[in-house]
């Protein structure tokens, strides 16, 4: 191998960081490369950790999960395999302090665990509210409880006093601070109260209807744990048992699930951003670059370099830059994941590990192809320089870039970006719509450069206008491309400024500060004028009431259906439980219709939740039958509804558009916000509004959403902030495009302004007419940029973070107005040097 090419490459490397020609692709690379491994280091460590705790969370290797006691068969086998075994019970309960004590009530979430529990991870407990936390592997005496302090806390009771749970009494003697296997579900929202198995039967809790959950979990080796599984899983399909399962980690709430998937998706796209403004700002500099460089090859040419050696010099060249800003920006982006951990804590509550190798590979990998698809293609084309440019130089100019040259290299990084969007709709939503934004401002710009011209009147319009109109239809491609880039840069910035703004302000609303914080089931149809009297009384204004159904899926269009029917999972947990149905003439407010037509009091009709409809494979006109309390119900589907669940409102997957059923068994639920607790009256301790309605309805179960709301506004808030955080990347690679857009033709204006200097123009003059220019330029590109970025944040909204969004009419005007300040700024920064360089000197260098 002829090694010349490498000293080449080593001595133009060197040559062009002196003089500061790689600046902005260094800059443009780094910036790209150090967005996307901030937010691939984190995403890489936080599901590490996730791996990390699975057993933990889960309680142990594995877990069957029931609505009765967990049959025989299962015990046994895990026992012949030599597995360890604890079988644990929850169910909701009401749990109250002595009338001595205040008599305060309060809905609980009540476990009996036994010795041996939990089977992984520790139980983390203290001797007081205030008290610091320490590991155990205890679990509580015999007639004693664990309570989370938020329980005592409600209750106004203390360590050492009386918790009473249907016929039991409980001394408090410890404070919960973490429960490993805490898990999800509605249930879980409320405090933990933890006893003994050996009192689980003195308190009469558990009756025939009882809603109760049992699980068995085990732990051994893993080829044990493995052969457990896949016994249980057939054993389960084999004996068709009802409501048994094998139970997999669940990471939180729906609603905690959808904020972080939500968050994630926010930080992908500002990444996903960060990378595409630095691709437009690597292949406007990289052009720029090669026309700086063909006199160089030229002269090459002349002394003898063949056209292989300049063309693997110029690529090793790029190829270590590359790799040098690729390494930066890996650097970068490990510092910078640090504070996404900072500003997401919480989140997860252990250490997390140490990030893998792959987020380095993958930022690696994403700068050279950055930097090779989109730099690579012009500056490969100064090999093709004749050597005749050295005396002519007309010849020899940059040409087009190959077509099939640019689109592999697109392609690829194209491909890239959707793999590193964890999210194929935000990929291709981002991608596809910068490449659509980029053919409508290319169309659109070079209509407007022809409008331009043929509407000014050169007879009576000012000098400069004349002259601005005639430097941009002069060179329609240059106009072209300087319009296009520059609105894409901006069409990110303003896409920042509405994720910032609109958009997250919609996932605000999507769950409020004042959404209902308490729901309450089980109030009987007798009760129900009372219970909204006495809402009323404590001063609730707004509050949902609905009447509410338990019914099982039975058929669908006169096919009977069984768990087995379907493969996804969820599908088989929604088929194997009772569905909380409803009915009510009037569509519920906060309940959007997708598909088909709710019509009020419509016979033998219902309208299925969209999500619902999707996992089951329902479609507008299927039949369904379910079984309501032994008696069969079937209706036809007329709607489809869209189902905001983060939203703290009563919701039903499935509704009866009439407003009274007849012959059903029936309570109603209620969603509302507690009013604040009463002021003391001659220092008496006051009694919570919550606890007044336990005492009016006493049958009630009142769920304390509270905690709830705070943790997901509390999430919210983090994870905006971190949003925030890795925005800067992607505003300074918006500025890198605006700064690149506007130098670009630097060398053609300093020519053309140089020309005119000599043949008697005043620099006055040519400033008016470098200003009017840049300010057309920039109202152009930010109109267009506005208007796409509407449809964009839009789409966005719609379709990948789901919920409603509308932009602002005033988004254009402000977009127009930014981008003429913007590119007048960048101009004033990156083209100050165009007329105060001296005609001779500029002249000179032009021939």
């Amino acid at each position: 191998m002829n090694p010349l090419f490498l000293k080449l490459g080593w001595r133009t490397l060197l040559r062009d960081l002196r003089a500061g020609e790689l600046r902005l692709l260094i800059v443009a690379v780094t910036l790209a490369v150090a967005a996307l491994t901030a937010v691939g280091f984190f995403a890489d460590r936080l599901k590490g950790g996730l791996q990390r705790d699975a057993r933990q969370l889960l309680g142990g290797d594995a877990v069957l999960r029931s609505d009765g006691v967990t049959p025989e068969v299962f015990i046994a086998r895990a026992r012949s395999l030599g597995l360890q075994a604890v079988s644990t019970v929850t169910f909701p309960t009401m749990g109250r302090a002595l009338e001595a004590d205040g008599g305060a009530s309060k809905l609980v979430a009540f476990k009996a665990v036994p010795n041996g529990y939990p089977l992984r991870g520790n139980m983390t407990v203290a001797d007081s509210v205030e008290g610091a936390g320490a590991a155990t592997r205890e679990i509580p005496a015999p007639g004693t409880a664990w309570a989370d302090a938020s329980l005592l806390d409600a209750l106004g009771l203390k360590v050492g006093q009386t918790l009473l749970m249907g016929d039991a009494s409980f001394k408090l003697t410890r404070v919960i601070v973490q429960e490993p296997d805490r898990g999800a579900g509605f249930i879980n929202f409320s405090p933990r109260v933890m006893v003994n198995s050996a009192d689980l039967a003195a308190t009469n809790l558990i009756q025939p209807a009882s809603r109760t959950n049992y699980r068995f979990a085990v732990a051994g080796n893993d080829a044990a744990v493995k052969t457990y599984v896949q016994w249980a899983s057939q054993e389960i399909k084999k004996s068709e048992l009802r409501g048994v399962r094998l139970e997999s980690l669940e990471s939180g709430s729906p609603e905690m699930r959808q904020t972080l998937d939500r968050a994630e998706k926010f930080l992908n796209l500002v990444a996903l951003l960060a990378a595409l403004l630095s691709a437009v700002a690597v292949a406007i500099v990289a052009r720029g670059f090669a026309a700086k460089h063909l006199d160089d090859c030229a002269m090459l040419r002349v002394l003898g370099q063949p056209q292989r050696t300049i063309a693997l010099a110029y690529t090793f060249e790029f190829v270590l830059a590359g790799m040098a800003a690729s390494a930066l920006g890996v650097v970068i982006g490990y510092a910078v994941h640090y504070g996404f951990v900072l500003l997401l804590a919480g989140l997860v509550e252990t250490m997390l590990p140490a990030a893998s190798f792959w987020p380095v590979l993958f930022g690696m990998g994403m700068g050279l192809t950055l930097l090779l698809a989109f730099g690579l293609p012009p500056v490969l084309q100064l090999a093709q320089v004749p050597p005749l440019r050295v005396i002519r130089r007309d010849v020899g100019n940059l040409r087009p870039a190959s077509l099939a040259v640019l689109l592999v290299g697109v392609l690829g990084f194209a491909a890239l970006l959707v793999a590193a969007s964890s999210d194929i709709q935000l990929g291709l939503i981002a991608v596809g719509g910068f490449a659509g934004a980029v053919a409508v401002f290319a169309v659109a710009s070079f209509a407007a450069v022809k409008l331009l011209r043929a509407s000014v009147n050169e007879a009576t319009a000012p000098r400069w206008l004349v002259l601005a109109t005639r430097q941009l239809s002069a060179r329609p491609v240059y106009a072209v491309v300087q319009v296009s880039a520059l609105a894409v840069g901006l069409l990110a910035l303003m896409l920042l400024v509405l994720l910032r703004t609109d958009l997250i302000s919609s996932w605000r609303r999507a769950t409020p500060s004042d959404a209902p914080n308490r729901f309450v089931i089980n109030v009987q149809p007798e009760q129900g004028d009372a219970f909204q009297k006495a809402l009323r009384d404590g001063g609730v204004t707004k509050f949902d009431w609905y009447p509410m159904i338990r019914g099982r899926l039975v058929a669908v269009n006169g096919k009977a259906v069984a768990p087995d029917d379907y493969v996804d999972d969820r599908a088989k947990r929604l088929v194997d439980r009772e569905f909380n149905l409803s009915h009510v003439a009037q569509q519920p407010s906060h309940n959007q219709i997708v598909a088909g037509r709710w019509t009020p009091d419509e016979a033998g009709a219902i309208s299925v939740e969209d999500g619902l409809a999707s996992t089951l494979g329902l479609k507008l006109g299927d039949s369904l039958r379910f079984d309501i309390g032994g008696q069969l119900s079937e209706a036809k589907i007329t709607s489809l509804r869209k189902v905001d669940w983060g939203s703290m409102r009563v919701n039903f997957f499935v509704m009866y558009p009439v407003a009274t059923m007849t012959d059903v068994p029936v309570s109603y639920i209620s969603a509302f916000r507690a009013p604040d607790r009463k002021a003391a009256v001659n220092g008496e301790r006051p009694r919570s509004f919550d606890n007044e309605l336990v005492r009016a309805f006493p049958n009630i179960t009142n769920v304390d959403m509270s905690s709830t709301i705070a943790q997901v506004q509390r999430v919210l808030d983090q994870v905006i902030r971190a949003v925030e955080y890795l925005f800067g990347f992607t505003l300074a690679a918006g500025l890198v495009v605006l700064f690149a857009a506007i130098t670009a033709t630097r060398e053609e204006r300093a020519k053309e302004f140089a020309i005119m200097r000599a043949v008697g123009a005043r620099a006055s003059l040519l400033r008016q007419v470098q200003r009017a220019e840049l300010a057309g330029v920039g109202l152009l590109a930010g109109f267009l940029a506005s208007i796409v970025a509407l449809a964009v944040g839009w789409a966005l909204a719609r379709f990948v973070f789901n919920f409603s969004w509308t932009g602002s009419w005033t988004v254009p005007l402000l977009g127009s107005l930014a981008g003429a300040v913007l590119a007048m700024a960048a101009g004033w920064w990156g083209l100050r040097s165009v007329l105060n360089t001296p005609v001779v000197e500029t002249l000179r260098k032009a021939q």
